[in-house]
C-alpha cells in the first residue's frame, strides 16, 4: 500500500468552496444558498463569479431549505450552506417533509461540524446531525476526511441525484488523500492493509487512525484502516471483507457514540460476521468550548485513544 502523507494542512470548508467554484464554471444548474455565512462556507468565489446563482437568505434556514426544494422543481441543483448544527437540528423538520420525503435533489452542505468547531461551545458544536441525517429514507450522508476529499465530494454531488448531506469541518488539518483520488459515493477507501485488526474511520479521525497504524505497526501489530467518507450508503462489502479476516474492528468518528457510524458498522457485523468492536466516540455528551486540539484530546478522539482501543478489542478476539 502506498503510504499516505501531509502535503500541507488545510481546512475542510475551504476544499468546498474550492469545489463550487469548479462547479459554479462547469454545470450552470448548480445554485448555491446561504444562511448568512458567506466568508464561513467559503462561497465568495462563487458569490463573485455567478451572482445570478447564488441567493444569500439570511439568517432563516428553515426558509433556505424551502427554497432550496423549490428550485429543484425548475431543475437546479442547490446546495446550501451553514454551520452544521443549523443545517440539520435547527431545520429538522423541514428537512424531513420538503426534501427527504418530497425526494428533492437537495445538496445540504454542512460546515463546523463536531467539536473541532472549537471554541463557540456545546450549543453550537452538534455531534448527533449523522444519526439525524442518516435516519432519513434516502438521503446520502457523507462525511471527508481532508481538503481534496471534500472538494471531490463536493463536485460529485452534483452528478449525485437525489437528496444528500455534506459534513466538513473548520479546523486546519493534514491534506493527505491525492487530489487526484476518484471519489465514488458509497465507495470506501482501503488506505493501509493489515491482518490483526481493521480500524473503520471517518472525517477528521482518519487521519488519526493512520497515525495509530504506524504506532501500532513498531508494536508488531498489523492494522487495516478504512476511510468511510460515505456513511450512508455504507460499503458494507469492504467493511465485511476486512472485518472476516481480522476477526475485529475499531471505528473511529468525531460524533456522538449513539447514531453514528459505529452504531451502523455494528449493524452491518450482526447481520453477517459479528466480531468484537470498539468505539472512538464522544460518549454520549454534549461538547464545551476550548480549541480544537484540547477538546480532541479530552474527549479522546485521537491517535492515542485509537491505539488503546486496538489493543482493547484485541484482548477480545
Amino acid at each position: 500500500m502506498k503510504k499516505y502523507t501531509n502535503t500541507g494542512s488545510k481546512d475542510t470548508r475551504s476544499g468546498f468552496g474550492a469545489g463550487m467554484t469548479e462547479l459554479g464554471q462547469k454545470n450552470e444548474n448548480v445554485v448555491a444558498l446561504c444562511a448568512d455565512l458567506i466568508g464561513s462556507l467559503k462561497f465568495d468565489d462563487f458569490k463573485k463569479n455567478h451572482p445570478e446563482r447564488f441567493f444569500q437568505i439570511g439568517i432563516a434556514e428553515a426558509n433556505m431549505i424551502g427554497i432550496a426544494a423549490g428550485l429543484t422543481i425548475g431543475g437546479k441543483i442547490p446546495f446550501t450552506g451553514t454551520f452544521a448544527n443549523f443545517s440539520t437540528g435547527r431545520v429538522y423538520d423541514q428537512i424531513r417533509q420538503s426534501v427527504a420525503y418530497s425526494d428533492k435533489n437537495v445538496k445540504i452542505c454542512a460546515s463546523h461540524a463536531g467539536l473541532t468547531l472549537g471554541e463557540d461551545g456545546a450549543t453550537h458544536q452538534i455531534l448527533e446531525d449523522i444519526g439525524l441525517m442518516k435516519m432519513l429514507p434516502g438521503m446520502t450522508v457523507i462525511n471527508t476526511c481532508d481538503y481534496n476529499q471534500t472538494k471531490a465530494a463536493t463536485i460529485a454531488l452534483a452528478d449525485h441525484h437525489g437528496p444528500a448531506y455534506l459534513r466538513f469541518g473548520r479546523p486546519v488539518v493534514p491534506n493527505f488523500m491525492p487530489a487526484d483520488e476518484p471519489f465514488v459515493i458509497g465507495k470506501a477507501i482501503l488506505l493501509n492493509e493489515g491482518t490483526d485488526v481493521t480500524i473503520v474511520a471517518t472525517g477528521h479521525l482518519v487521519w488519526e487512525a493512520l497515525i495509530a497504524a504506524e504506532a501500532l505497526e513498531a508494536k508488531g501489530i498489523s492494522a487495516e484502516v478504512i476511510n468511510i467518507h460515505t456513511i450512508k450508503p455504507l460499503d458494507e462489502e469492504a467493511i465485511l471483507k476486512s472485518v472476516t479476516k481480522t476477526k475485529c474492528v475499531v471505528t473511529a468518528e468525531e460524533h456522538n457514540i449513539l447514531g453514528g457510524l459505529g452504531e451502523s458498522v455494528s449493524r452491518v457485523l450482526a447481520l453477517n460476521t459479528p466480531a468484537p468492536q470498539e468505539f472512538v466516540a464522544v460518549n454520549d455528551s454534549f461538547g464545551e468550548s476550548g480549541t480544537p486540539e484540547q477538546l480532541m484530546e479530552k474527549y479522546q478522539l485521537n491517535h492515542q485513544a485509537i491505539e488503546a482501543a486496538v489493543e482493547r478489542v484485541l484482548a477480545r478476539k
